[in-house]
């Protein structure tokens, strides 16, 4: 605002004339209230005008040689240029995201986001890379992309329990993306009711979404611009006397793909060995393309635009070397002795007349259930004396306790028992979801089946059954006193006189050692220690251990120099990186053969440079130990033809059928010819 009297010659005025600001050239006065200009405007044109005293709010004095001036908030200026620059920022930089990320990049992940993924609109894509290829890394990167770009607001992502965690922690950690988990509370807390219209940026849990209807019913209502899926081959479906036999998983996955306008899938096994089943999988992307029944020779469709797949083996720096080290893998085999081949004998007999008797039961929930109970006893004889008394005993107290229930509920031998209220049937979906739960979930799955499923009907079948179990248990416990455990001495021998153990130096390189079984792994660890002489050189990880301890147990084995031995259930087969080490035990072979990969993926991974070993412990005479024999020499038969590439070819090593029920098969009709 300019006063009356700050009108003087020379002085440049904005508010005379609305076309812009005047040059004054002479200035009279008419009383104290009214001024006389004469001016210049902008072009030269000379004018006049009276000037009353109400007019001096809208006047400005614009200082010399200034034709505009700016009174607005700088740094609201700053901050909106700020972001429409951001926003403009991918058409200058094609590599945004990974500049504005806390991420080394490699060659294969650049070209995946940015040559293969980006360019399609809408997206539908399959990235199968090989395990320990990045994928999260890869799927981060596409996320952050897009959002810079302003195409994705709302992202969901559906993974196994096991790894909701884990990308949790690396979207956030590496590439500052604050996803949240859906829990049991999120969903009842939240505040309109539904918890995935509220958080734009989810991660959910694979089996939670697909079992629960409610949640399927408020997912429904809702729409995203991106949805990944992670292991997405657990939503695959396949052909089965003529017909689509469908999971709850396959119905979750053709949801999600409606609901979405972009859709990744990410599986390092999208191909089971059966062109169908595949082709199956497929139409969750194109419906349209993969649609109709499947018959062999027409039904060939090239897929490589809807996907990629690259194995360790192609896989490059940018200077053009291997990004992988070398994976050898040995079996070791071992004849059992005397003692453990006569309990090995007695329980596998006990487990294969258990098994013929729950054929012969009329419920075939409770058929499975039996199933697998005797499923994990013929495991946990093959891991350990340890394991294999604990679960005896454990078996034999929880039946003798339920008998001790019934008879006070019934007289009689005869007297039929309930056993419908002892353990929850299982059903093979059920079975599929334990192969990829969590370790803890697992453990607890198999406690409460083991020690509560039996094939008796009657009160003198149980009696039975349990004078077998105390002799098993005797005899167990004879083989854990005897201390003859041949699997425990070709560890021993390795840990003692195998090269590769030592450094130029002599001095001991790190080491991990997977078990299936918590008591196995109590047992290892104490005769690992006292062999070393050194309580504090190992470390173990399992099921039952908090987030906390299994992260400070993880940093002691990668940073402590004196930690040199880490003993695992598969609870670190589980995003846990551990290229600290170069050198893996499988003291138990898993029953999913995917395992052994995911295993082994824990120390051959992205920034492993030394050449990886992996020795499998295998006993010799046993059923199980014949299957694994013959899986792992036609592994290794195709890992000499195919250059290393032995993941590939994982899943048709066994035919198509799976190695848990050819275990079965093996258990129970061993004798067969």
């Amino acid at each position: 605002m300019a006063r009356l009297e700050d009108l003087k010659e020379g002085a440049k005025v904005e508010g005379i004339r609305p076309d812009g600001p005047v040059t004054i050239i002479n200035v009279k006065w008419h009383g104290d209230s009214v001024v006389e200009v004469t001016y210049k405007d902008s072009s030269g044109q000379p004018g006049n005008e009276l000037i009353f005293r109400d007019k001096e709010p809208t006047l400005e004095i614009v200082e010399a040689g200034q034709s505009w001036s700016y009174d607005a908030d700088a740094s609201m200026l700053r901050l909106v240029s700020e972001a429409y620059r951001i926003r403009m920022a991918y058409l200058f930089d094609p590599l945004l995201a990974v500049h504005t990320s806390m991420i080394e990049p490699l060659p294969h992940q650049i070209t995946a986001v940015y040559q293969e993924m980006l360019p399609r609109q809408p997206l539908r894509y399959l990235l199968a890379d090989d395990p320990g290829a990045g994928k999260t890394i890869m799927a981060g990167l596409l996320i952050k992309e897009l959002m810079v770009r302003g195409d994705v607001d709302r992202c969901l992502i559906v993974c196994p329990g096991n790894l909701v965690d884990q990308w949790q922690d690396e979207l956030y950690s590496r590439l500052h993306l604050p996803f949240e988990i859906l829990t049991n509370d999120r969903l009842e807390a939240a505040r309109t009711g539904n918890a995935f219209q509220e958080i734009p940026l989810l991660i959910a849990r694979l089996d939670k979404l697909s079992r629960d209807e409610k949640a399927q019913a408020k997912l429904k209502q809702t729409e995203w611009d991106l949805i990944i899926c992670d292991e997405a081959h657990k939503m695959s479906a396949s052909f089965f006397a003529g017909e689509i036999k469908e999971t709850k998983r396959r119905k979750l996955g053709r949801l999600l793909s409606t609901l979405t306008r972009h859709f990744l899938l990410m599986t390092a096994t999208p191909h089971n060995g059966k062109e169908e089943d595949f082709q199956l999988f497929m139409a969750l992307l194109d419906g349209d393309r993969f649609e109709g029944r499947f018959r062999d020779g027409v039904h060939v469709t090239d897929v490589s635009d809807l996907m990629r797949r690259m194995v360790k083996e192609e896989l490059v720096k940018f200077d053009g070397t291997p990004l992988f080290p070398e994976r050898l893998a040995y079996t070791v085999t071992y004849p059992l002795s005397d003692q453990e081949a006569i309990l090995y004998e007695r329980v596998t007999n006990y487990v294969r007349e258990e098994f013929n008797r729950a054929d012969a039961l009329e419920n075939e929930g409770r058929r499975g259930t039996v199933g697998f109970a005797l499923t994990i006893l013929q495991r946990r004889l093959a891991s350990s004396p340890e394991a294999i008394y604990q679960s005896l005993k454990r078996r034999r107290e929880r039946l003798e306790s339920r008998l001790r229930e019934e008879e006070l509920l019934k007289r009689g031998a005869e007297a039929r028992i309930q056993s419908e209220t002892w353990a929850p049937p299982i059903t093979e979906e059920e079975l599929d979801d334990l192969d990829d739960a969590t370790d803890k979930e697992v453990q607890e799955a198999e406690e409460q089946i083991l020690d509560l499923t039996t094939a008796a009907q009657t009160i003198s079948e149980l009696r039975a059954e349990i004078e077998i179990l105390k002799e098993l248990e005797a005899l167990a416990l004879q083989v854990r006193r005897s201390g003859q455990d041949r699997k425990w001495e070709e560890l021993s021998k390795l840990l003692q006189d195998s090269p590769q153990m030592f450094d130029s130096s002599g001095a001991r390189r790190k080491l991990v050692i997977f078990t299936e079984h918590r008591d196995t792994l109590n047992y290892l660890t104490e005769r690992i220690r006292t062999l070393l002489g050194r309580p504090e050189a190992v470390v173990t990880i399992h099921g039952s251990m908090g987030r906390e301890d299994r992260k400070k147990a993880e940093e002691a084995f990668k940073q402590d120099k004196n930690v040199q031995v880490l003993v695992a259930t598969d609870a670190a087969g589980e995003g846990i990186n551990l290229q600290r080490a170069h050198l893996m035990v499988n003291y138990d072979l898993p029953w999913n053969p995917n395992r052994i990969e995911q295993r082994f993926g824990r120390i051959h991974r992205i920034g492993q440079t030394e050449v990886c070993h992996l020795w499998n412990l295998v006993a010799e005479e046993t059923r199980e130990g014949d299957v694994y024999k013959t899986l792992l020499k036609k592994l290794e038969t195709e890992r000499e033809s195919l250059g290393g590439a032995v993941f590939d070819v994982l899943g048709k090593a066994l035919s198509g059928k799976e190695l848990r029920k050819l275990l079965i098969e093996a258990i129970r009709y061993g004798d067969r010819p």
